[in-house]
């Protein structure tokens, strides 16, 4: 067995075992005074799972019978709270199996229906001995729906025509408001809920009992009757009234034991889940002694543990272990770093058992089928970026130093030295420029003058720029620079940049090996060629990629933040996806074989990204790619936040395309020579970029859609389905980005924010680009300005949509949390992680707001730079390191 295998095992057997206990040392088990009996009455509305009253749909006398036989076992009685849609059937049929009914009147402003409401219910207690009473109304004067006198009146009339009690269902402080009314009944009948009230379990039954005192205390001699007693399995809090499984369990036994003990008559609300109930807000549903299954939900006596513990324990332990599982491919593991992705796994695992025991525990009616639907659809790509990141954090942080990082050989030519190559292949650089200032790229050919390697020519191609004074100028200066440089004007070429690169190909010395592709404004280091052009003799390579860095980074915050974002990339992804040859061909500072070209099929224009396209062509076949992090060219940046957003959106379009191109070579047996490691690092780069973003912003306008529904009806999403996950991916994004940036890429704390704040404000230009591509067929490609007067074409304000997304996020998340009178948790993560999901949106406005800063603002950074470097010596990165005076002179 080898050694990572070993350690691996060991990884997942320790924290395995960890799980397992911390699942069995959580595992909840209240006691509570069993139920010798039968509960004494529980409400009763004998309606299918899938049935809604309150569509008009009527239930039929086979339902009824099938949950009277349910509810037989468990009461002596049952209430019901109307008198049609078949509830007039309820009486008959529960004499069969001895159970007294409370036969309610539903009133309400539609006379016609209270009419046929009070006779149906007069008609039950004349035709059935079992009918205890007549409860006329439930909570009308509580919904305004009657006035005390009205019902009253309606109350005396019931009670002239009939001998049973007959009374009125109100809330206990309705009753102590309305003197009157007691009067007008034979009994109180108080409903008595005290989770309305934001009472915590273990107080309820104590506040249920006390309010019955002062109701005896207010009217002695009155029969009373809590003819709503109950607390919901699950919902929302309200206040510090927690709703739970083994809470309900309890409040209930406690209870029922109390109020016989006393000698209190009590009815329970309700005998089964109603799942059409989600109107009243989250705990609607979840009030019954039995589920919408006819099941009970707790014992009656003995211990109480939730029912599905067990269940969910082991499924968290099976997707721990199944997400453990590619621990095993690496073929060199420290202990730390396995342990760190294991735990990773496991605790996915642990999330997504929850979200399975929600959904097994919830039912899934209304809006909450759209939360469903949302949820499934999110989940495989958090789960995939969560773990990606958390892989890449523990390789990093706790894995071995990286071993395919291309060390330059430091030779001259033509000498042979010791080390020296054998021999000095022939390089044609290529550098395509439309409409690029002609002082700009002049300095990129003085770079390349100076290269310090024998055998090159440089082709320069001036693509679609009819204005003669972009390209005069240049002509001119390569007939000064000599021989080796060659001017190529095409007017007109179709396929942008990729269609210019095609020509140049053409027109290539027939002796070149290796093609460089820089980009027009790139200043090169002198010893580009002769470092990295050995790592052509060994004939299995394919591309060799140097880092892009920039040399006008101090031009403001913006600039240096942008900067410090772009060294993220080269430093830590390229140098991670460099371990398993599948790096992103970024075009410039590229060298690629041309026979490998050649195979590959030459530049395409079948994307904006022809450079990234033609490097994964490459790959496919077989060629090796390897990458350096060490510098040799120093470009531009965009020159202004609009510019900075077009090139993303550039880069993440032209991405999409290549996933529609390539993404079915990722497919096991697809014809490719791609191994698995390869085509996992593609698959989830991409999902990790394009996926991760898109699925960021599209969630961050859904939660903004969603606050009037919150607002209006108090309903936000599960906290373990959508909330917990987006704040707990922010965390690990956090953290991510914080310990890779300080352990890999050489810069400050206060530049590693501003990369923080650049990487967050292009999240909506990278989703739009994914919903580009798929609303335009080919959107043509569009330049970068860079040190030009196109600048100034810019909007004043690029950022305005994503201001107006993210201050909207911003106050909808204040206005929820002021407005959440009832502190309920949901509510104040929903707001949480809408103040979360701003970030991006407001930290494009930043961005853009930091264009106008100065340049003297930046030059106490450009201090804090010198002393970063000074104390950040072995860092992989080099993106701080200054241009070598050789190259700027």
């Amino acid at each position: 067995m080898r050694p990572a295998v070993r350690v691996a095992a060991a990884a997942v057997a320790v924290v395995t075992s960890v799980h397992a206990f911390i699942w069995l040392a959580m595992r909840e088990e209240v006691t509570a005074p069993a139920i010798p009996d039968r509960f004494a009455s529980m409400s009763f509305a004998p309606y299918g799972r899938d049935a809604n009253p309150d569509k008009g749909q009527a239930t039929t006398d086979a339902q009824i019978r099938s949950d009277l036989d349910a509810v037989a076992p468990y009461t002596k009685a049952v209430r019901t709270y109307a008198s049609t849609g078949g509830l007039e059937h309820v009486a008959r049929l529960a004499a069969e199996d001895g159970l007294k009914v409370t036969v309610g009147a539903w009133i309400d402003k539609d006379e016609k229906r209270n009419k046929l409401e009070i006779d149906n219910a007069l008609e039950a207690a004349r035709k059935n001995s079992n009918v205890n009473a007549i409860v006329v109304g439930n909570e009308s004067i509580l919904r305004a729906e009657k006035t005390p006198d009205e019902l009253i009146d309606i109350i005396r009339k019931v009670k002239s025509q009939t001998n049973v009690p007959v009374t009125t269902g109100e809330t206990w402080d309705v009753w102590l408001d309305h003197p009157e009314l007691v009067s007008a009944v034979d009994f109180i009948a108080a409903h008595i809920l005290p989770y309305w009230e934001g009472v915590p379990a273990d107080q309820v039954v104590d506040r249920a009992i006390n309010i019955y005192e002062r109701l005896r205390a207010a009217y002695p001699g009155k029969r009373i009757v809590i003819a709503e007693f109950g607390w919901p399995s699950a919902g929302y809090n309200r206040d510090a009234a927690m709703p739970g499984e083994l809470e309900q369990a309890k409040v209930i036994r406690t209870f029922a034991s109390r109020a016989d003990a006393l000698g209190i008559e009590y009815n329970l609300i309700e005998a089964f889940d109603a799942p059409w109930k989600s109107f009243e807000g989250s705990v609607g549903q979840y009030w019954g002694i039995l589920d919408a299954n006819r099941e009970l939900k707790f014992p009656l006596a003995g211990p109480v543990a939730p029912s599905t513990y067990g269940a969910t324990a082991a499924i968290a332990l099976l997707l721990g272990i199944a997400f453990s599982i590619p621990v095993f491919r690496f073929a060199r593991l420290t202990l730390t770093q396995a342990l760190v992705m294991v735990g990773a796994g496991n605790l996915v695992g642990a999330w997504l058992a929850t979200v399975a025991d929600h959904w097994l525990t919830h039912y899934v009616v209304g809006g909450n089928k759209v939360t469903f639907v949302i949820s499934l659809l999110l989940l495989v790509p958090l789960v995939i970026v969560m773990l990606h990141r958390v892989e890449e954090l523990a390789t990093i942080a706790f894995g071995r130093a990286p071993r395919r990082l291309l060390r330059p050989a430091h030779a001259a030519l033509p000498a042979r030295a010791p080390g020296a190559p054998p021999r000095a292949p022939k390089v044609s650089i290529h550098i395509p420029a439309y409409k690029e200032p002609p002082e700009m790229l002049k300095q990129t050919l003085d770079g390349i003058a100076r290269l310090n390697w024998p055998n090159f020519e440089c082709l320069v191609i001036i693509n679609n720029t009819p204005d003669p004074a972009f390209w005069e100028p240049i002509e001119a200066y390569c007939r000064e620079l000599g021989d080796r440089f060659k001017f190529v004007n095409l007017p007109k070429v179709a396929g942008f940049k990729a269609g210019a690169l095609r020509v140049g190909m053409q027109q290539t010395a027939a002796d070149a090996e290796i093609i460089g592709v820089i980009d027009a404004d790139y200043v090169v280091d002198p010893n580009w060629l002769r470092d990295l052009v050995p790592a052509f003799e060994d004939p299995t390579v394919g591309i060799v990629q140097a880092p892009q860095d920039h040399r006008d980074a101090h031009r403001s915050l913006m600039h240096e933040a942008m900067n410090t974002e772009y060294a993220g990339f080269f430093d830590i992804g390229m140098v991670q996806r460099n371990e398993h040859d599948a790096i992103v061909v970024h075009g410039t500072m590229c060298l690629m074989r041309r026979a490998a070209m050649m195979e590959a099929g030459d530049w395409s224009s079948d994307t904006i990204c022809e450079d990234t396209d033609l490097g994964l062509s490459i790959v496919e076949r077989g060629w090796k790619s390897l990458y350096t992090n060490t510098r040799y060219g120093w470009g531009l940046l965009p020159d202004d936040f609009a510019s900075f957003k077009k090139q993303r959106h550039r880069w993440a379009y032209g991405g999409m395309q290549i996933v529609k191109k390539h993404w079915r070579r990722m497919l096991p047996n697809a014809g490719t020579r791609l191994t698995s490691a390869q085509r996992r690092e593609f698959a989830i780069g991409w999902v990790s970029w394009l996926g991760s973003e898109s699925i960021g912003a599209l969630v961050a306008i859904l939660s903004l859609l969603w606050v009037p529904v919150v607002l209006g009806l108090g309903i936000a999403v599960p906290q373990r389905i959508l909330t917990m996950p987006i704040l707990f991916c922010f965390g690990i994004y956090i953290l991510h980005f914080i310990a890779l940036y300080r352990l890999r890429v050489a810069t400050t704390p206060v530049r590693m924010l501003g990369a923080a704040f650049a990487a967050m404000a292009v999240q909506f230009t990278v989703a739009k680009a994914v919903y580009d591509s798929f609303r335009y067929k080919d959107l043509g490609f569009a330049r970068t300005a860079k040190g030009s007067w196109l600048a100034g074409a810019a909007r004043a304000f690029p950022a305005l949509p994503e201001a107006i997304i993210g201050g909207g996020l911003l106050l909808s998340a204040i206005g929820l949390r002021m407005t959440n009178w009832h502190a309920v948790v949901e509510v104040n993560l929903f707001a949480f992680a809408l103040a979360v999901q701003s970030l991006p949106f407001l930290s494009a406005a930043v961005i853009g707001w930091l264009e106008g800063s100065s340049l003297n603002a930046v030059e106490p950074w450009l201090a804090m730079r010198e002393r970063a470097r000074a104390l950040l010596p072995g860092r992989i990165g080099a993106s701080e390191a200054p241009i070598p005076e050789k190259v700027r002179s």
